[in-house]
């Protein structure tokens, strides 16, 4: 394609579309059904610059029209309430629901991870040595240690509060991170899980794992969930670097990378239940089978949710993209 003659034929349309953007708001009806179709034509005409003669400053000057455009057309919308009960309703739910295959797996392995360590820790002495020393390890352990008394060391509103800005970063981190092909996400989710097979197996070699259940379960099911969900979707994100699909890899990732997002957004909000949980009803007085019901009831009720409510949003459609028409204008391009 000959670019001066392109340049020539179509400068014309995007002086206009320039001048009629910058008068946008005392535009007669005419003028503005025209700058719509302006409008569309500019966009065509970038998709062909951009796959037969890509110069960068045209490419530049063009993307910064069409973009001005397209801010013109479709307008600013806010936010409403309503937005954010599709969300919680919808995108949230759906989008968990979609990367099930990926941090179910995540969490099978993972526990079976911290399974391993534990029993690794609590059958070998010489493991617990390197640990600490003997004395700081039934220190740890007995009854009324570290391990138990961790949990009220704080004032709970401030505990709660603590735990969930640790657990939301470590889940962000998660999302985040995974686009670098997902390897941070495993170091992440290995330390999470040598921690507590750590703590799982030195209470185990103290007897006194029905202790340490008691503790970990009311929150940890809740809370672990939510990180094996936030490292399943990073390493999905990872998994799109590599294999995009049928889509191109910028498509692939934006359109992942947005879910991650939200799922960032709602998995703050799981998080903030768990530690709750973990702030008020670890600690407290209940006996240990209540305390362990109320974890279990607020994970059978996220499953529920995620699997109910998500499989019913996913295979009406959403994706826990944000809608189609807030997201960047696509054009055709060359095969």
């Amino acid at each position: 394609m000959d670019l001066d003659v392109f340049v020539s034929a179509h400068r014309a349309e995007w002086d206009r579309l320039d001048a009629l953007l910058a008068r946008r708001r005392r535009l007669t009806g005419a003028e503005a059904d025209e700058l719509v179709t302006l409008y569309q034509r500019a966009a065509t005409h970038l998709s062909v610059i951009q796959s037969a003669a890509p110069d960068p400053q045209l490419t530049g000057r063009l993307s910064q029209l069409v973009a001005r455009a397209r801010s013109a057309v479709t307008g600013t919308r806010r936010a409403s309430w309503r937005d954010v009960t599709q969300f919680l309703t919808n995108g949230f739910p759906a989008a968990v629901y979609r990367a099930r295959h990926w941090w179910v797996p995540t969490a099978l392995i993972s526990t079976a991870v911290a399974a391993l360590l534990g029993w690794w820790t609590g059958t070998h002495p010489e493991v617990q040595a390197s640990i600490a020393a003997p004395a700081e390890l039934r220190e740890m352990t007995r009854p009324g240690g570290q391990y138990e008394t961790y949990y009220s060391s704080n004032p709970a509103t401030s505990f709660a509060a603590q735990v969930w800005t640790n657990n939301a970063w470590a889940a962000a981190l998660c999302l985040i991170l995974g686009v670098f092909l997902g390897l941070p996400v495993l170091w992440i989710l290995f330390q999470n899980m040598l921690n507590l097979g750590v703590g799982f197996g030195l209470m185990s070699s103290a007897g006194r794992l029905d202790t340490f259940l008691g503790l970990v379960l009311p929150h940890g099911l809740l809370e672990l969930t939510a990180v094996f969900v936030a490292a399943g979707t990073g390493l999905r994100l990872g998994w799109t670097v590599i294999d995009p699909g049928p889509r191109t890899r910028r498509t692939a990732l934006a359109e992942e990378g947005r879910a991650a997002l939200a799922m960032a957004i709602g998995l703050a909000l799981v998080l903030f239940v768990s530690g709750a949980v973990e702030g008020f009803v670890t600690p407290s007085g209940l006996p240990t089978w209540t305390r362990i019901t109320i974890g279990v009831v607020a994970e059978l009720a996220f499953l529920a949710y995620v699997y109910i409510l998500g499989g019913r949003a996913a295979r009406a459609g959403a994706t826990g993209d944000v809608e189609p028409s807030e997201r960047s204008a696509t054009v055709p391009t060359a095969a």
